[in-house]
């Protein structure tokens, strides 16, 4: 399994509009950044239509550390998962045989 660690700065520009007091990185931009990290580490092109399942599970704050683990199989599926800490954050299937 490959591994990166995705990072959002304290002071991200989408946590002054999502949510004003209790900021968080929208899943979209969350789904995004990952993709664009595996996509680098497998030197693919990947994009969002490549996504076949994506399950958020805890929000991202401004300021948070995701790492951000992947795998690809004989079939080209590439599974990942993302955490903060303990928590998983973020969970899917890619298709990359697409």
């Amino acid at each position: 399994m490959s591994h990166g660690v995705l990072h959002f700065a304290t002071d991200h520009p989408v946590g002054s509009g999502h949510f004003p007091g209790n900021p968080i990185i929208p899943g979209a931009l969350l789904l995004a950044e990952a993709v664009q990290m595996i996509a680098a580490g497998l030197d693919m092109k990947l994009g969002v239509g490549t996504i076949k399942l994506a399950k958020f599970f805890h929000p991202v704050r401004p300021g948070d550390a995701v790492e951000v683990e992947y795998s690809i199989s004989a079939a080209r599926e590439i599974r990942f998962q993302c955490a903060v800490g303990a928590s998983k954050v973020m969970a899917g299937v890619m298709d990359a045989a697409a």
